[in-house]
């Protein structure tokens, strides 16, 4: 997406009550004053539709057999991009821990894979996903999100991230948190709950 765009969907999360200010445990385990909550957009499929079509054209489409996101937030995202791309989606999941396909998921040897995850604050979700593809003889093609915000974070793929919004969003690291040094209420509504590390 161009630049152009980016005010009509930043303008969107906020409409949907999406971007949430005070202290978040994100999914990485970083701590942050500002949680970008993307189901509150993706509710609505009209929405996840014009999105997904969005992102897609962003995409080389030839160059994707399959969408493959990791559960919990890249799952609709991941579905809307295949259905825009003409593709299959699969989904990757914890289980004890550790990312993998389930459910009778599989990537083909020499598969052109595209990644997609809602949010990227350090990517390491998409890396996991990644090291599967490998293991099962996939190609990762392209990576992509609805929302950039790594700020700062070094990035763990080769590829570069395409996203329709990328906002600069200071993360910090549990063990030097400002905000818990204000001993302010955290929340952790992503799906892997961390505690305040002081």
């Amino acid at each position: 997406m161009t630049a152009d765009r980016e005010p009509e969907v930043l303008a969107l999360f906020r409409e949907c009550g999406a971007i949430l200010d005070g202290h978040f445990v994100l999914s990485s385990g970083l701590h942050s004053e500002r949680y970008l909550q993307c189901a509150l957009v993706l509710q609505y499929p009209e929405t996840a539709a014009r999105l997904g079509n969005r992102l897609a054209a962003l995409i080389d489409a030839g160059h994707v057999d399959v969408v493959v996101g990791p559960a919990l937030g890249g799952v609709i995202i991941a579905h809307e991009l295949a259905r825009a791309l003409g593709t299959r989606s699969v989904f990757a999941e914890r289980k004890a821990g550790m990312m993998s396909l389930r459910r009778g998921f599989g990537i083909s040897a020499g598969a052109r894979v595209l990644l997609v995850e809602d949010v990227v604050t350090t990517g390491e979700s998409l890396r996991e996903v990644a090291a599967i593809v490998s293991r099962l003889g996939g190609e990762v093609a392209s990576v992509a999100a609805l929302v950039d915000r790594r700020g700062g974070n070094p990035w763990p793929l080769e590829l570069p991230l395409i996203s329709l919004l990328r906002l600069e969003i200071p993360t910090y690291d549990p063990s030097d948190c400002p905000l818990c040094r204000r001993q302010l209420p955290i929340d952790a509504p992503g799906s892997r709950q961390t505690t305040c590390g002081i």
